[in-house]
């Protein structure tokens, strides 16, 4: 029988509050991480595109979930979130978790779970990331945000695959804007949900995404709605002035459409 690709994560450590015992509380102890997952898909053929493989952060992603969600007593529960967390990954299909505590006796003790996708369901902390496409400098919102910049004014090229080379402008202005707000660019979906989990805000280039995808049109419009929809987003807000009318979604999508303001 055929083997499946796997990845994996090893002693990977960090100090946190669990234990059912009085004497654990309000005191971190290290902890020490294993994982190993089974992937769905051999990872042949997948030309070295990020977007297509499981991310290794879906991983480390999942134990700073279950931490952040709540306070252990066992190690075998923070085990099972943390197995169901990267499970709810469509490309995960099996997983093997160690949860060793360090601090508590001369060696190590812990759980080991192997689990199948499907037998358990994911809750808990989720990504939430609100698309902002960026007319005119304003206050970049709290939290996890793609932003957009809009569509640069400067000539381009005649001739060619037009669509492209708007896309290759788009991304030639997010390099920019990125470096104005001291910020990172976002080329791929796995970076832009990374940037979710982490709550941080980073810029889109988009045409790495899009070139393949002529559903997302080559406007700031269609392109954020487009992100917003592929993401399960929050809203879309546009930084322009009252005095110009907020794009309406395409049909079928319904989401919050949002307003900022730009600064003085």
């Amino acid at each position: 029988m055929e083997q499946p690709d796997r990845i994996f994560l090893r002693d990977h450590v960090i100090s946190a509050e669990i234990g059912a015992f009085q004497s654990e509380r309000g005191l971190e102890q290290r902890m020490r991480f294993n994982l190993t997952v089974d992937l769905r898909d051999s990872v042949e053929g997948v030309d070295d595109q990020v977007d297509r493989i499981l991310s290794y952060d879906v991983l480390t992603q999942a134990i700073d979930t279950a931490l952040a969600d709540r306070r252990y007593d066992l190690v075998e529960t923070l085990a099972e979130r943390i197995a169901a967390e990267v499970l709810a990954h469509p490309r995960a299909a099996r997983i093997d978790v160690s949860v060793e505590k360090l601090d508590r006796a001369p060696g190590a003790l812990g759980i080991r779970i192997i689990r199948d996708a499907g037998r358990v369901a994911a809750t808990g902390v989720s990504g939430q990331m609100r698309v902002v496409v960026w007319y005119s400098p304003t206050q970049i919102p709290e939290g996890a945000v793609a932003i957009l910049p809009s569509f640069p004014n400067l000539p381009l090229p005649t001739g060619g695959d037009r669509r492209r080379i708007r896309l290759l402008a788009y991304d030639q202005a997010a390099w920019s804007l990125a470096s104005d707000l001291n910020l990172e660019v976002a080329s791929t979906r796995t970076e832009i949900e990374a940037a979710s989990l982490q709550g941080r805000a980073v810029v889109w280039a988009p045409a790495r995404m899009c070139f393949d995808a002529p559903e997302a049109g080559d406007t700031d419009d269609t392109l954020a709605f487009w992100l917003a929809d592929r993401l399960g987003a929050t809203g879309v807000d546009f930084s322009m002035p009252e005095t110009h009318p907020l794009p309406a979604a395409p049909g079928g999508l319904t989401l919050p459409i949002g307003r900022l303001q730009p600064k003085v």
